[in-house]
C-alpha cells in the first residue's frame, strides 16, 4: 500500500450510506493584496455512521461554510470500513503520515475513548467506544487524521490474517 493511501469502499455504497459529519479543524490563511488582506479558509471534516464506516475530507473556500461543504463532500468520497471487535479494535496498530505516528491500542469495555481531539472524532464516527491512543511527533490535525485513517485501514481479523499467511491455526 502506498504511503498515505488506504482502501476505499465503492462509491455507490458511500452515497447511499446514512452518515453524519463533524468538523475537526478550520484554518484561516491570508493573502496580502493592494486593498488589504484577503482571507481564505480550509476545513477538515470527518463523516461516519457510527457503525464501522468512516471517512475524512479536506476543503478550501473563500468563506467558512463553503469550505465545510467541500470538505464533507470530499469525506463522503473517501469512506472506509473499519474492522471492530465488540466496542474496540481486534489488535494494536500504528499509522504513519509525514512526521506523525498514531498508535491505537484495544481497551477493556467501559474504558472509553482515551484520545486527542482529532483522533477522538474519527473513532466516535467509526463506532469505536473503548480504545487507548497515543500520538507521537507532529500534532498537526491534518497529519494526525490521515495517520489515524491509515492505522484503521491496517486492521485485520484473525480469519483474514490466517488466510493471508496460508497457515492453519487450531
Amino acid at each position: 500500500m502506498a504511503k498515505g493511501k488506504f482502501p476505499l469502499i465503492p462509491i455507490d455504497e458511500a452515497l447511499s450510506a446514512d452518515v453524519d459529519d463533524d468538523v475537526v479543524a478550520i484554518n484561516r490563511s491570508a493573502a496580502v493584496v493592494k486593498g488589504g488582506r484577503r482571507f481564505s479558509f480550509s476545513a477538515l471534516s470527518v463523516v461516519g455512521n457510527r457503525n464501522g464506516l468512516v471517512g475524512i475530507g479536506y476543503g478550501k473556500g473563500r468563506e467558512v461554510p463553503n469550505a465545510i461543504e467541500k470538505s464533507v463532500k470530499d469525506a463522503r468520497k473517501q469512506l472506509i470500513r473499519v474492522l471492530r471487535e465488540g466496542s474496540t479494535i481486534p489488535h494494536a496498530v500504528e499509522g504513519f503520515f509525514c512526521a506523525t505516528k498514531v498508535r491505537l491500542i484495544p481497551a477493556a469495555p467501559g474504558t472509553g475513548i482515551i484520545a486527542g481531539k482529532a483522533v477522538r472524532k474519527i473513532l466516535e464516527r467509526a463506532g469505536i467506544t473503548d480504545i487507548l491512543t497515543k500520538n507521537y511527533g507532529s500534532t498537526n490535525a491534518l497529519n494526525v487524521v490521515k495517520a489515524t485513517m491509515i492505522a484503521l485501514s491496517k486492521l485485520r481479523s484473525r480469519e483474514q490474517t490466517v488466510s493471508l499467511r496460508g497457515v492453519n491455526l487450531e
